[in-house]
């Protein structure tokens, strides 16, 4: 492909880097996709995401613009990842917590009520266990590692050039496109640490088909269906740039989460335990900030996957002149 136009540097190979990257490679610039870390993906924060691309479910706690963004997000993803699994989302709660269910069905949009039967219907090995649920079913998910490893497969197919274990930028470089995350709190000040915690499980015996999301009004719980019998557990929001192991108590109450949706989740096989920090804004709304031939890009908080896709259009269409008036974009 010729490239044309700008070369541009993005830093940070995040799920937001890898989609600045793809995008603007894509529409034919000189892009090189930089990151510190030698081996891909070890450190992002994208790394330990859940990558469901639920925009609906989202606006239970996020404004509009989050929801409209992740919209857009999922039409990239599925017209850009065969790996898109469109089975939606279920959201459950047990008899003496129906009031949670209430509340989310008045926050969010784009969901249908379903009895038991339908329930039943939809994920089997959940019979008889709730006699009601929302189903969302525009919504999907991705498999959080085959996705990254496709776009940066992509970006390198693309002719962009990719740097591993290096912390500059090309000196030469028209524009650079900063997605550190946490990586650029020195830079960006009004960023903050968000701790995600998650568990990665596996039982073959358990055949669910798309995210669940067990409501509680203190430890609510998502699980997402991976290949060959693997979920991942998650739900924590913990106010804190710790990047250290899972906390005790955040443990216990994940897997407890997870054996009250299943019981047969009491006899999965423990695959890793982990945590991750998502940098966010004090809104939890990403920004992207123009400071001359420096765009940053960060604050997706735990909307990465799911906003990543529309942020990159929204910065190239920016670089083209298309995006100026975004409420997202400031200049500096």
């Amino acid at each position: 492909m010729e490239m044309n136009g700008p070369k541009i540097s993005v830093i940070g190979a995040g799920i937001a880097g890898l989609w600045q990257a793809y995008t603007l490679a894509y529409r034919g610039y000189a892009v090189h996709l930089v990151d510190q870390e030698r081996i891909p993906f070890s450190k992002a924060a994208s790394a330990y995401a859940g990558a469901m691309l639920a925009p609906f479910c989202e606006r239970e706690t996020a404004p509009p613009i989050v929801q409209d963004l992740g919209l857009r997000s999922l039409d990239i993803w599925r017209s850009t990842f065969a790996g898109v699994v469109s089975n939606g989302t279920l959201v459950v709660a047990h008899p003496g917590d129906r009031s949670e269910l209430i509340r989310f069905s008045r926050l969010t949009e784009g969901h249908r009520v379903l009895d038991a039967s339908d329930v039943a219907k939809l994920e089997p090995d959940l019979a008889r266990r709730f006699e009601t649920a929302l189903f969302y079913a525009e919504e999907a998910h991705v498999d959080p590692a085959a996705a990254a490893g496709f776009l940066l497969r992509t970006i390198r197919r693309l002719n962009a050039k990719v740097t591993f274990g290096h912390n500059g930028t090309e000196e030469d470089a028209d524009y650079v496109i900063d997605c550190r995350g946490m990586g650029a709190s020195q830079d960006v000040t009004a960023l903050r640490g968000v701790r995600g915690e998650r568990i990665v499980i596996q039982n073959p015996a358990i055949a669910l088909k798309r995210p669940v999301r067990l409501l509680h009004p203190y430890a609510p719980l998502y699980v997402v269906p991976w290949d060959m019998g693997t979920y991942m557990i998650g739900a924590t929001v913990i106010e804190s740039d710790e990047q250290g192991p899972v906390t005790l108590r955040s443990a216990l109450d994940l897997l407890a989460m997870a054996y009250a949706l299943h019981p047969a989740f009491g006899d999965a096989r423990i695959v890793a335990i982990d945590a991750g920090v998502r940098p966010a804004f004090p809104d939890n709304v990403p920004r992207v900030i123009v400071r001359g031939r420096r765009i940053v890009v960060n604050g997706l908080y735990r909307h990465g996957f799911l906003l990543a896709p529309a942020l990159a259009e929204l910065v190239a269409d920016y670089l083209e002149g298309g995006a100026a008036l975004s409420p997202l974009i400031s200049e500096e």
